[in-house]
């Protein structure tokens, strides 16, 4: 299997982020950084994925269905290139996540990543401790009882 490099799997850690946050607390978030000079290579268009899926993550791969997507490519005034796909059918959050893949490929990075990333990772770390609280709220523990018979 073939080993990602750093940059690749920061990438990868960011843009799915942006792809699953919430749009309210994303755009909320970009209000306080200067949009910089930018141009559209791909306005934000709305369109579908095939999602597939393995049983018990490793059995043969199977279609699971259909997923509406929006994606969006922006490229800055120094001819940085940003990317996104996100999940449903919102194109500000399409167009707001590929500007920010844009700048954290720039020397804006760490100012972005402490004004959005970093609070965006904390809410999705938060909801996903809850989920997982509530789920374990309802954990059965299935033992077997000793009747007393010999």
């Amino acid at each position: 299997m073939e080993e990602i490099s750093p940059d690749v799997a920061a990438r990868k850690a960011w843009l799915g982020l942006l792809a699953k946050c919430d749009a309210e607390q994303l755009q909320e978030l970009w209000c306080s950084v200067d949009e910089p000079e930018h141009s559209m290579l791909r306005a934000p268009e709305i369109g579908g994925v095939m999602v597939r899926g393995r049983a018990g993550a490793v059995g043969a791969a199977f279609n699971l269905g259909e997923m509406t997507v929006t994606r969006c490519s922006v490229k800055l005034a120094d001819g940085t290139i940003g990317h996104a796909y996100v999940q449903g059918r919102d194109k500000a959050k399409a167009q707001t996540a590929a500007m920010i893949d844009a700048l954290m490929q720039t020397g804006q990075a760490a100012a972005i990543r402490a004004q959005i990333l970093t609070p965006l990772q904390q809410t999705y770390d938060a909801a996903k401790a809850t989920r997982a609280a509530r789920a374990a709220a309802t954990k059965v523990d299935f033992f077997t009882m000793v009747r007393g018979e010999d």
